[in-house]
């Protein structure tokens, strides 16, 4: 069936009807699941890792993982557990060596979280032990790094607090022995400044912080890239900033007219210079679930809606598979992952 989305919303154009979707699991040892990551594997297999367990930020919450090899995705594997606390967004992907690495993070939350990361060379079917990043230093923070073809890492991270977010870039030129960090990135704050005090008694309430977070970097062509980030409230849309120079300095960031209800999302710059984006289109909730294209990385068109139904339907995590296709993870009201594949031919040239 087709689906509209009210123009209202944000970003134009009608839904295509919703391509097949599959569950990555549909029994494990953990009642909540989100933050899902992707890559695909040498061999054509996927692998995807998400953070499982009680509930967000409980002690309990570790990274899994599943492979998706023929027909289906293997029962859910844990692959880091920090003792007595909290994991948090795992992001896999392939530097230009050919390793696999899994970076995390762990605490008791965003605000004071550390770094951790693991890597393979058998392409996930065995991990290093865990290492624990310096203080500050924190890697992709919840959205794949751009790989460029020189080998460098332009990684999007970001930084926390209860009343300010920004985004920063760390970026390394040796496959990720060493860092060097980027920002801070943000747009100007005009609010009057207030007491700083948590907003209620949820630690996970950001209902009085001002910022962006968590970017997703993707190349333009040369050394042109640019950042989409999810921002609060008071912004209410995807925000972008670029830089001419392969990442080395970046403009502050401004908001483009698609919505964002202060949730993650993730964009790609497919190989024939579109780009999609993996957003709620909605100012509030995270509800919908859509994919939009733009032939400028700037002005979108939405075109697929992969959920609709009332839920929570978030952070997706979205990649450009080598035959082409489209491939997305997303989390499915907490409880589980979703994966969706969409053919290349789906999605309209502008």
């Amino acid at each position: 069936m087709l689906r509209l989305l009210l123009t209202a919303l944000g970003v134009a154009g009608a839904a295509m009807a919703a391509p097949a979707a599959e569950f990555v699991f549909t029994t494990a040892p953990f009642a909540s699941a989100h933050a899902s990551t992707l890559v695909e594997l040498r061999n054509g297999d996927l692998l995807a890792a998400w953070f499982g367990g009680a509930a967000e930020g409980r002690p309990d919450v570790a990274i899994w993982s599943s492979r998706k090899s023929g027909g289906g995705w293997s029962e859910p594997a844990e692959i880091v557990r920090e003792p007595d606390i909290a994991c948090y967004n795992p992001v896999l992907f392939h530097s230009e060596d050919g390793r696999l690495w899994l970076y995390y993070k762990f605490g008791p939350h965003p605000t004071s979280w550390t770094a951790g990361r693991r890597w393979s060379d058998d392409e996930g079917k065995t991990w290093s032990r865990a290492e624990h990043l310096p203080a500050g230093i924190y890697g992709p923070i919840r959205a794949k790094p751009l790989v460029r073809p020189d080998g460098a890492i332009v990684s999007g991270t970001s930084v926390e607090s209860y009343h300010s977010w920004a985004a920063w870039i760390e970026r390394s030129i040796d496959n990720g022995k060493s860092w060097a960090k980027i920002g801070p990135i943000g747009l100007p704050d005009s609010r009057v400044s207030k007491e700083a005090s948590p907003s209620s008694s949820d630690p996970f309430d950001w209902s009085d912080t001002y910022g962006i977070i968590q970017p997703s970097v993707v190349g333009l062509g040369a050394d042109k890239l640019r950042l989409y980030a999810r921002s609060t409230r008071q912004i209410g849309k995807v925000c972008i900033a670029d830089s001419q120079d392969g990442g080395l300095h970046w403009t502050a960031a401004r908001p483009i007219d698609v919505p964002n209800p202060n949730s993650g999302i993730d964009a790609v710059a497919l190989r024939d210079g579109r780009v999609v984006l993996a957003y709620n289109n909605t100012s509030k909730g995270r509800t919908p679930l859509n994919l939009a294209v733009s032939a400028d990385g700037e002005h979108f068109r939405m075109f697929q809606t992969l959920e609709d139904q009332p839920g929570e339907y978030s952070y997706p995590a979205l990649i450009q598979g080598r035959e082409g296709d489209l491939h997305i993870t997303y989390t499915w009201n907490r409880k589980r992952i979703r994966y969706v594949r969409v053919p290349l031919a789906e999605v309209p040239e502008k």
